[in-house]
């Protein structure tokens, strides 16, 4: 590999940019440069003619990869900055996130759901050492975003003290955890009803056994769900048919432990609050799937990027050729693209930073705001993975360009640990009366004003501010009996206050960050880059600006021409905005049309000739 260490600093402005993406050296070290310099390794490089069983098995493969590199798989599971990294890295393997998402469920779900719960005298080390994979099941057919109305039962068994797992009927089957024997044994984390006497006491988390180098265990039931596209794993419908498991089975903290009488001691108040705190662990997968999402939609952008500078298109002039990056309808939506993933990328390293930090007194608000970003940021990488295949046109449908299953990838970030809606409702719900828009003082309106992004920033938060009124205003329109249809009447804006609020935080980050640049030259970049995403986003939103008085007339007929002006400054430095993502050589190398190549110069190289021509 052309950079061992990992640690060959990109020239100038590049370089800063990437410090500013990435973090101080240190923490760029410890965080991210052991995942870059595993994913340019020859191993992950696209192989094509795999079938969908040999790719779910090299998922499996390279998971122990992961856990070599890893060293310790506890501190990897506990340190948030880390085990977020790591998905910001494996999501862009192979053009698809089937690592990413096998690593996310054993490291974070399943190994960190059992470091969150007592772990005095368990033995973790087959987990930690990958001689048993580690699954999580909690989602069942006819509960999803429901959770906490499971139905599969742990019933306690007081002639053994162990429990009886059972799963009572198909709806009660648990939906595509990846079950079955591909990749060898495995364990699962069962969310489970614990049924006491004949009394539902709540879901919990039981520790089972699934398989074993023979195959399935006795009253393990596993079917293979259809493949889906983007990350083929062995996604699988299980249940359980009177499944014995001991008293320890049972993971228990201080939200819910029981004695041996069968009491339940709680510092918790009721069912659905122990039920949450138990599957605590969903709040950190809404950042690795956030993490997985910004590095998917990093990598399409420097493809495309790369791509646009090698692709000629005829010129102006006659015999002309220009590159396809020269024209304002191509790159003006790369550089769009190019704002919103770094707008992305540091509200996932503020959200990042608030959950690592947090404490009992702001869990819910730390919660909430990782919720919020994951929304958004999973949102803003389908659209930009998706405009990025785009602008590579036939070329970017092959997979061996690395795209076309990064879209197909980041659907599954949106659904995943909470779909995106859902989430954003309840954080609607909490934000209508509980939270206060922070709209501040307004910087002087001055002849630069639309170029100034502390100014831009003001106008956005009173765009939040204006949709979270009007929000109050529906609820207290709807009818007083009928809660379903008064939320109906202000969840349209209270979602799209959600939107401006996401948007708003992540543009808060961007500012702070260009604020930190070192360098003259990166600084101006961040904050032209900066401007011009706050720019898109205030576009829409020019009538309520316009109407409280915010924005004169003349700055609304104005704002299209200072984004094009924006561009304008931009476009010459689009590689250097993706050199800073700091990609490594050996995997951009292995993508034939980030490099001047098309897909059948680089498959058939070596033949030396076109099919009928002489060689």
């Amino acid at each position: 590999m052309s950079d061992p260490a990992g640690t060959a600093p990109a020239p100038a402005p590049a370089g800063e940019l990437a410090r500013l993406l990435f973090g101080r050296d240190d923490e760029r070290a410890r965080v991210h440069h052991r995942w870059r310099r595993l994913i340019g390794d020859d191993t992950f490089r696209h192989q094509p003619d795999r079938s969908p069983a040999e790719q779910a098995a090299q998922f499996y493969q390279w998971l122990r990869l992961v856990n070599d590199t890893a060293g310790d798989a506890v501190s990897l599971a506990t340190d948030p900055s880390l085990l977020a990294g790591l998905h910001e890295w494996a999501a862009i393997v192979d053009g698809g996130g089937g690592l990413c998402t096998v690593a996310s469920i054993h490291y974070n779900l399943f190994l960190g759901s059992l470091l969150d719960h007592d772990t005095t005298g368990r033995d973790l080390s087959e987990f930690t050492s990958l001689r048993r994979i580690g699954t999580f099941l909690c989602t069942e057919l006819d509960h999803g975003n429901d959770s906490a109305a499971l139905e599969t039962t742990a019933e306690l068994d007081r002639e053994t003290g162990g429990f009886i797992l059972h799963t009572p009927h198909a709806g009660a089957e648990k939906f595509m955890p990846n079950t079955s024997t591909t990749g060898g044994p495995k364990t699962s984390v069962v969310a489970a009803r614990l049924i006491v006497d004949g009394q539902d006491q709540g879901v919990f988390l039981f520790l089972t056994p699934l398989s074993d180098e023979r195959g399935l265990l006795p009253g393990v039931r596993v079917r293979r769900l259809p493949l889906r596209p983007g990350a083929p794993v062995d996604h699988c419908l299980t249940a359980f048919d009177r499944v014995r498991l001991p008293r320890e089975a049972l993971l228990e903290a201080e939200h819910g432990r029981y004695g041996e009488d069968g009491t339940l001691v709680s510092n918790v108040g009721n069912r659905r609050k122990r039920f949450l705190r138990s599957i605590g662990r969903v709040t950190m997968g809404k950042l690795c799937m956030s993490g997985a999402a910004v590095g998917a939609a990093r990598a399409a952008l420097a493809i495309a990027v790369r791509y646009g500078e090698h692709r000629e298109v005829a010129g102006p002039k006659a015999g002309e050729r220009i590159p396809v990056n020269s024209h304002r309808s191509h790159h003006g939506r790369l550089l769009k693209s190019l704002a919103s993933v770094y707008a992305m990328t540091f509200l996932h390293r503020s959200a990042l930073a608030g959950w690592a930090a947090h404490t009992e007194d702001d869990r819910d608000d730390m919660e909430r705001a990782v919720a919020v970003a994951k929304g958004w940021i999973t949102w803003q990488a389908r659209s930009i993975t998706i405009e990025a295949r785009e602008r590579c046109g036939a070329q970017g449908l092959f997979a061996v360009n690395g795209l076309i299953g990064l879209p197909q990838y980041t659907e599954g970030t949106i659904t995943a640990e909470g779909d995106n809606l859902v989430i954003w409702a309840k954080a609607a719900a909490e934000m209508l009366f509980g939270h206060e828009t922070t709209s501040g003082e307004m910087p002087q309106a001055g002849p630069d004003a639309l170029t100034d992004p502390r100014y831009l920033l003001g106008l956005l938060a009173r765009s939040e501010a204006a949709w979270q009124a009007r929000a109050r205003v529906a609820l207290r329109r709807g009818p007083a009996k009928n809660p379903v249809a008064r939320w109906n009447k202000a969840s349209s804006a209270a979602l799209e206050m959600v939107a401006v609020h996401a948007s708003l935080r992540a543009a808060d980050a961007f500012v702070a960050a260009a604020e930190q640049a070192a360098d003259p030259e990166a600084r101006r970049l961040m904050e032209r880059l900066c401007a011009l995403f706050l720019l898109d986003q205030l576009a829409g939103r020019t009538g309520d600006l316009l109407a409280d008085g915010h924005l004169s007339a003349d700055q609304v007929r104005e704002l299209p021409f200072v984004i094009d002006e924006m561009m304008d400054e931009l476009a010459p430095h689009l590689t250097t905005l993706v050199d800073a993502f700091d990609l490594p050589e050996e995997y951009l190398a292995g993508v034939p049309i980030a490099n001047g190549a098309t897909v059948y110069l680089a498959d058939h190289a070596s033949a030396g000739a076109y099919p009928g021509s002489a060689s």
